[in-house]
């Protein structure tokens, strides 16, 4: 565990401040999870961004990626899908054939809703020579529009991949998408979209924490802003993040990004220290006291909904054939090129 004295550092959070469940509450819900697992024949997928104890409970925690190829390759009945309802939605693309369940149905995602199908479509009519990439935070009826999918994580291959006569169209996230452009030296016209989550993160806030932490090292999420980006020690996927902090010899890392994954580097960096990087609430002010970073979305998922939707069978994903005929090419796509050496 950190050192006690680090915690105290104003505006610092190590995790966020979230009412904890009981002890014997915990062990009874997961209990019940476990037995219905096992009458079900069910996978429990959960993102890196969820609360601890859906991460615990879960068969397999990571990132878009890692989550995809989970789903793709599960031979369980049913997918519990502790995430949001982009990620659900994949697995469904992924498996036609098996229950996909959401513990939430209103777990939604900012970066989605900037990409609505139709304005994409209007786009894409405006230059025949379009090439869509498609970050995978975005529908069902969006991935069924693109070329190929990618994640933070293969975004780089991915349009190093892409056909070179092409005129690379990115959405929906202009942030990812313009550090894949330095990455690449690709150009490509970027959708105007980005995470409420990770643009929350500023220069200012962070060169602070560096003073009271000066060796630590800082780990961003391509989401955030360039100003941020320009600070990082590595910029990095979620599970990129984990695998760095774990090589490193660095003791101390401040991470950028959406504060649940914390839990899972501590799990597996018990000797190590790690902080939330504050953000400034946007819609309040730089007046307004520096908070972690979380997704409101991601956080709509709990224990209790996780058994309950277990038991109900639902909220269900389900989607029309077409598009789960279409939306699998491009996510096949991706898979196949991630598989690359």
């Amino acid at each position: 565990m950190a050192d006690s004295s680090l915690l105290t550092i104003p505006g610092v959070d190590r995790f966020p401040l979230r009412k904890p469940l009981p002890r014997a509450h915990i062990d009874t819900l997961s209990r019940d999870i476990f037995v219905l697992k096992k009458q079900l024949n069910a996978v429990i997928l959960a993102h890196n961004y969820q609360v601890p104890e859906i991460q615990d409970i879960a068969d397999f925690v990571g990132d878009s990626l890692g989550l995809s190829q989970q789903a793709a390759k599960t031979s369980a009945d049913v997918i519990v899908f502790a995430g949001v309802h982009f990620m659900a939605e994949t697995a469904k693309i992924l498996n036609p054939g098996k229950i996909v369940v959401l513990p939430d149905k209103n777990a939604g995602c900012s970066l989605e809703e900037s990409c609505p199908a139709a304005k994409l479509a209007a786009l894409q009519r405006t230059n025949s020579n379009f090439w869509t990439i498609t970050y995978i935070n975005c529908s069902a009826e969006v991935k069924a529009l693109s070329d190929v999918i990618c994640t933070s994580g293969n975004a780089v291959k991915i349009v190093e991949a892409a056909p070179k006569d092409r005129d690379l169209l990115f959405v929906p996230d202009e942030n990812l998408g313009a550090w894949v452009q330095e990455q690449t030296g690709r150009p490509m016209t970027l959708w105007r979209g980005n995470c409420y989550a990770h643009v929350e993160f500023r220069r200012e806030s962070l060169l602070r924490l560096r003073e009271q932490l000066p060796d630590a090292k800082i780990i961003v999420h391509p989401e955030s802003l360039r100003e941020v980006r320009d600070l990082a020690d590595a910029i990095c996927s979620t599970e990129k993040m984990i695998t760095y902090c774990k090589s490193s010899p660095a003791k101390q890392f401040i991470i950028v990004t959406e504060s649940g994954i914390l839990h899972r580097m501590q799990k597996e960096c018990p000797d190590k220290q790690f902080f939330c990087a504050p953000v400034i609430d946007v819609m309040r002010g730089p007046t307004d006291p520096c908070h972690c970073s979380e997704c409101k979305y991601m956080k709509m998922n709990t224990l209790e909904k996780v058994r309950d939707c277990m038991k109900q069978l639902a909220p269900r994903i389900e989607l029309p054939v077409h598009i789960l005929q279409r939306a699998r090419l491009p996510i096949e796509r991706m898979l196949e090129i991630s598989a690359r050496a």
